[in-house]
């Protein structure tokens, strides 16, 4: 367990909030590996407050799929499966084809230039070997693609899965035998988006998507 969890306080929140949101982000970026335990003396311990909040939000993270508590163990994060990997990137699947396609048709000139740019970033990102830098460039260069859709309530439903995406981005940049692939693809999808080419667009967003689901599925098999 890493010693750089720290609880970001908020006046507006109550502390039990607080504490939930520090370990529910600890866990998604992966600061708490899968499969490790969380105890609730120790974590109170390093956040500096009762056990009480730590306590309800693990409760709060089960719920949620997070956590999972394990007979005469504990709590502990909640390990990746296949079958929670499939469910997840079906339902990005079949968003971001749409959001591919619907790009192609809507973005302007102001789109194009955030879309080239992101493109940029990302490939310094690769460079760099940073995961969480390349996580997150990955992320934002998806978001320009959503937001060209012009769509508010699919970008709103993007946004709501946003937190668990995320979980499953940060394994697949892990493979930095795939930082290549992921590169390539994404240069794909800015020429298609940009040429207007609504179904090469949705064909590649969709061979983007599984490429990654394989990824992950056989990282999984590999450290299970």
């Amino acid at each position: 367990m890493s010693d750089k969890l720290k609880v970001n306080m908020n006046e507006y929140l109550p502390l039990r909030d607080v504490v939930f949101n520090t370990l529910r982000q600890a866990i998604i970026t992966g600061e708490f590996a899968p499969g490790e335990r969380l105890m609730e003396i120790a974590l109170a311990n390093r956040l500096g407050v009762s056990r009480t909040p730590v306590r309800e939000a693990i409760r709060k993270l089960e719920l949620e799929g997070l956590v999972v508590m394990i007979p005469r163990k504990g709590a502990e994060v909640a390990r990746i499966t296949e079958k929670d990997l499939r469910d997840v990137l079906e339902v990005r699947c079949s968003l971001e084809e749409l959001a591919a396609e619907l790009a192609a048709e809507r973005m302007d000139e102001e789109g194009k230039a955030k879309l080239d740019k992101a493109l940029q970033e990302f490939e310094v990102a690769i460079e760099s070997g940073d995961n969480a830098a390349i996580a997150d460039s990955d992320m934002e260069f998806h978001d320009i693609i959503f937001d060209a859709t012009g769509n508010p309530r699919l970008i709103q439903i993007i946004s709501n899965l946003r937190e668990q995406f995320y979980r499953y981005r940060l394994e697949y940049v892990k493979d930095t035998d795939y930082h290549i692939v992921l590169l390539n693809e994404h240069k794909e999808l800015v020429n298609a988006i940009e040429s207007g080419k609504k179904e090469e667009a949705r064909q590649i967003m969709k061979k983007h998507i599984t490429n990654q689901e394989m990824t992950v599925i056989r990282n999984i098999k590999e450290e299970y």
